[in-house]
């Protein structure tokens, strides 16, 4: 069965058709952040029409904001400022008349490291994204668990040392507290620069004490890293084991995997995955 999956950023949108674990066919335009929002949905829909493939039995949608996932509304995205509440499920399903799911982006990656990726075998985990922002999703007895408003997991915004987690343990890390890209270091990493790579050593002991957070609140078998950041993790892999071995409970961290995720087009995969598990629960209530 074929499923569309829609990944809408501050900067782009992704749309893809997804089959069979596979992206099919994509297409990527800018996201308008400026524009009305009915503009920037009715670009949305242009994008969807581009593909030219309305087989889809419905529509799977990952934004960076609240959702009221029941209902499908999106409220107040920090990047979009036209959208302090839209009624997108009802929109989409209106236009293309198939079911519309909507979720946090944060949830997408997580729920596609679930059903495609290094997730399948696990009942427990947390999936961080690390990019220009700091994402959790949470998968809870082998479901995402979103929480009010899409909510749960927003570990980025909890206060740590003079900021937030999100400062120390993002991209703005990087840019704020060293004056580079994470790009640039990574960079400089692979070609042996001793700054660089003390950089990132203290960028793995930020997340450390991040992933020993989860570990109290949470205690998951694994997680999965994801984003542009996750790309250096072998530079900083140590540092973070070396500050999670300070967790009180070794039982726990004997059985405990953080491993990034190589999924390509995660995002996409993970809107479809939206669709499969809503499939999936429908079919066990009856």
């Amino acid at each position: 069965m074929k499923i569309l999956g829609v990944d809408i950023g501050a900067t782009k949108i992704q749309v893809g058709i997804v089959e069979d674990g596979k992206l099919l066919k994509e297409t990527r335009f800018p996201t308008l952040s400026g524009s009305s929002k009915e503009d920037i949905m009715r670009n949305l829909i242009e994008g969807i029409e581009s593909l030219g493939d309305h087989e889809y039995i419905g529509i799977g949608i990952g934004v960076p904001g609240l959702i009221d996932e029941e209902n499908g509304i999106v409220y107040d995205l920090l990047n979009i400022a036209s959208w302090k509440e839209v009624h997108l499920k009802k929109y989409l399903e209106d236009h293309f008349k198939v079911p519309v799911k909507i979720t946090n982006d944060a949830n997408i990656f997580a729920l596609g490291v679930k059903t495609f990726g290094e997730g399948k075998n696990f009942r427990n985990f947390v999936g961080i994204t690390m990019g220009t922002g700091f994402g959790t999703g949470i998968i809870a007895n082998k479901k995402l668990y979103s929480g009010s408003l899409s909510g749960a997991g927003e570990l980025g915004s909890i206060p740590y040392l003079d900021k937030t987690i999100e400062d120390y343990c993002s991209g703005k890390f990087f840019r704020v507290e060293h004056g580079l890209k994470g790009s640039e270091v990574f960079s400089l990493a692979e070609k042996g620069e001793e700054k660089a790579l003390q950089i990132l050593e203290e960028y793995g002991k930020h997340l450390g004490e991040a992933i020993k957070l989860m570990l109290y609140i949470l205690s998951p078998e694994a997680v999965f890293l994801g984003g542009s950041v996750s790309n250096s993790f072998k530079y900083f892999e140590k540092s973070l084991h070396d500050s999670v071995s300070e967790f009180p409970f070794k039982r726990i961290l004997d059985q405990l995997i953080i491993k990034t995720s190589d999924i390509e087009n995660i995002a996409i995969l993970g809107a479809a995955a939206l669709i499969i598990s809503e499939e999936k629960n429908i079919a066990e209530k009856h």
